[in-house]
């Protein structure tokens, strides 16, 4: 199909419409992304050759492809709605603060390590909504705790809920995860200084700054290391959990420095003291959830035995109208046994019984933990669907290959390498989430990459980075955590202030990678 200004506006259309109706008329993700859906739909049809038969199938590959992520955010939504239930999310922020009498250092456990862990484990808004309440408690503006916990956890959202979004990547590029990995590792350690720095600056001014640097570079290269070591093996569904887990062991070997020197006190249970082994207790679906984790994984014979079964569909040629051909293929293959989402579910089945013996589950609880892990999966759910179906039916008539053909014919391949962070940013910001982000632009990144003769997997893991850093900054994130803390209808004026910090990491990473890309050519 000839490249022309007309067939690239119409193929920008369903993207245009999201922006558009989330921007200006302030519609949520869900809605906007049905009208979307439309617009493709549509778009295709009268201009780019679709069929219904083309609809059909490039939305069969949508549900499948949304199924396995679903699996995931119901697993880690589930288990994020046990831990709230047996009182573990307030045990670990009553426990925290008390580590360290030291202002700095309770912020970046709070603010930056707590969030980041939270996100491994349930994500979804879930790190602010719990922790900016708690800086609230501790003497803060609720609008620099929404800020500090939204920037402290940014980088976390890439591999979070199971590496949710990194997976969507993966499946929409066509492009192996370890050739992105140790790219998207690189690039997202390097946000870790700058966010320690906006949040101890936010929180206590330069002074805090220049007494906190020692211990955020410190957290900084430990977390940083694992992180890579972890993406290089392939564990990435644990690249949030596990970094952020050192990074909290090493803060908390910091405080026994002079100068971050803590006082240990007990721990306050509804006028009761939360003893050692009580909170190991109520951190079990985490505690579990890690071991089985690691388990799956790394010990070779389980993980062969686990992955004995293992399920793909396979998908017929289809050519469109005017002769765009989406070769015959395979989807990739899903190991029921040794899935994320069937992890996540074996460690709330086994917390479950474990902490029903304890008498921490009563007669009542299940329903609660459903009820609310239901209210939440249902809106998240349903976008995830929605922006596959918009991202396959661009893709299945030659949409997403028009924009990318454009903006390589547009943007000199030394500066789209800057811009391409940006593009993830865009997606997330609009659509609240870096999943969405990675499903709609996942394909059209790696395409205007391949054109444009750059490293693929480096792009791709920008597009990564940039929806990861520059999803905490959405407005339907921001609702949620102006809620928590009193602040509802003043989303506006926290997003005006978010901004200027909010974009420090990413113009960092999309600098970074602009100097990389330019390594990896030559210099040329």
């Amino acid at each position: 199909m000839e490249l022309t200004l007309g067939n690239w506006l119409l193929s920008a259309l369903p993207i245009l419409t999201v922006i558009i109706l989330m921007l200006l008329f302030k519609w949520g993700g869900l809605r906007a992304g049905a009208m979307s859906w439309l617009v493709a739909a549509a778009v295709s049809l009268i201009a780019f050759g679709g069929s219904w038969l083309i609809i059909a199938w490039s939305q069969v590959k949508a549900l499948v492809l949304a199924l396995n992520m679903l699996v995931i955010i119901w697993g880690a939504l589930l288990l994020y709605s046990l831990a709230s239930e047996v009182g573990t999310i307030r045990a670990i922020g009553l426990f925290l603060p008390r580590l360290s009498n030291d202002r700095s250092i309770q912020l970046l456990m709070i603010a930056w390590l707590l969030t980041s862990f939270l996100q491994g484990m349930g994500g979804f808004g879930v790190p602010v909504a719990v922790c900016a309440p708690i800086l609230v408690g501790m003497g803060y503006d609720p609008i620099l705790a929404i800020i500090m916990t939204a920037i402290g956890h940014g980088w976390a959202v890439s591999f979070g809920s199971m590496a949710t979004a990194f997976e969507s990547l993966i499946a929409v590029s066509g492009v192996p995860g370890l050739l992105i990995a140790p790219y998207a590792a690189i690039l997202l350690a390097l946000s870790f200084v700058p966010t320690g720095v906006i949040i101890t600056f936010l929180g206590t001014g330069w002074k805090g700054v220049r007494h906190a640097f020692p211990a955020i570079l410190t957290v900084s290269l430990t977390m940083g290391t694992t992180l890579y070591l972890l993406n290089t093996l392939g564990l990435w569904s644990l690249s949030t959990i596990g970094p952020s887990l050192v990074g909290i062991a090493t803060l908390f070997l910091l405080t026994r420095l002079p100068a971050y020197h803590g006082v240990r006190t007990a721990i306050a249970n509804g006028g009761q003291e939360l003893s050692p082994r009580d909170l190991l207790l109520r951190l079990t679906p985490y505690i579990l959830l890690v071991v089985i984790g690691f388990s799956v994984i790394l010990i070779r014979p389980l993980n062969t035995f686990l992955n004995q079964v293992g399920i793909s569909f396979k998908y017929p040629e289809i050519v469109s109208g005017l002769g765009f051909v989406t070769p015959a293929e395979s989807s990739a293959t899903i190991h029921p046994f040794s899935h994320p989402g069937t992890v996540l579910l074996v460690s709330v089945l086994l917390s479950s019984i474990l902490l029903k013996r304890k008498g921490l589950i009563t007669r009542t609880s299940p329903r609660r933990i459903l009820s609310v892990t239901a209210h939440n999966a249902v809106d998240a759910s349903l976008g995830v669907v929605m922006m596959a179906g918009v991202s396959t039916i661009m893709t299945h008539v030659g949409m997403t290959s028009t924009l990318a053909r454009g903006i390589a014919e547009t943007i000199n391949g030394v500066i789209y390498p800057v811009v391409a962070p940006f593009v993830g940013v865009m997606g997330a910001f609009l659509t609240g989430s870096n999943n969405n982000s990675n499903i709609l632009f996942g394909a059209l990144q790696a395409e205007a990459a391949a054109l444009l003769k750059l490293n693929v997997p480096l792009i791709l893991a920008a597009q990564n980075a940039g929806g990861s850093l520059g999803s905490v900054m959405s407005p339907t994130k921001l609702i949620v955590s102006c809620t928590t803390v009193g602040l509802g209808g003043q989303e506006g004026k926290v997003l005006r202030k978010m901004i200027g910090y909010g974009l420090i990491p990413i113009i960092i990473v999309a600098v970074a990678t602009g100097i990389w890309s330019w390594l990896l050519s030559g210099g040329a």
